[in-house]
Parts: C-alpha cells; structure tokens; sequence
C-alpha cells in the first residue's frame, strides 16, 4: 500500500481526518499502545523496612539461607542498607551483609 500524506475518507459523509494535534495534548513520550507511557514506580517503598521492624519487635525466630547454602538462625537484631545483625543462641552474633542472603524466613514456617 503506497505512503500518502493526503487525509482518507472512511465513507463519503465523513470528515477528512485532521492531520495535527491539538494545543492540550499530552507530549509524554507514549507507549506500544498509543497511550502515555507510566511514570517509572519508586526506587524505595519501605516495604523491606516494615518487615524488618515488625520481626525485631516481635524478636520473631528467623532463618536466613546464604548464597552458598549455608544456613543462619537467629533474631534480627538491627538492619541497615547493606546487612544485619543476628543474635543467636549458643553462638557468637553475626553481622551479616545482604548480597550474602540468598532469602530468609520465619523459623516457624519450618514446622509446617
């Protein structure tokens, strides 16, 4: 189908298509569909600190599975943007850095 820049008519009543954009459109940069593209979410949205608080609280039990499969259990003493600090029983406190967790959980859910 050849290029044309002339405006098409669907029927012969219609108007020809206008081939501008009106002074209150949006000049977001749109996405794949033709809408405006969504602002990027936030990079922070506390919900790793909401967990952290609630388990030190509560002292709740946790295991934490390192990346080498080692396995950690203990209470989450304190948090920071790169590790925590466990207390264990019977053992010497760990402080632990996060690009070293490979996840972690309740000790509770082990019972299940």
């Amino acid at each position: 189908m050849p290029f044309s820049n002339r405006p098409r008519q669907v029927d012969g009543n219609a108007p020809p298509r206008r081939l501008f954009r009106s002074p209150l459109h949006d000049f977001r940069r749109p996405s794949k569909n033709g809408r405006p593209a969504r602002p990027a979410p936030p990079e922070a949205t506390s919900a790793e600190s909401f967990y952290y608080v609630k388990q030190m609280n509560a002292k709740t039990p946790m295991v934490i599975i390192m990346t080498d499969g080692e396995e950690v259990r203990g209470c989450i003493e304190w948090y920071d943007r790169t590790c925590l600090k466990v207390n264990r029983e019977g053992a010497p406190n760990l402080l632990i850095q996060k690009h070293c967790i490979k996840y972690l959980f309740k000790e509770e859910e082990l019972t299940r």
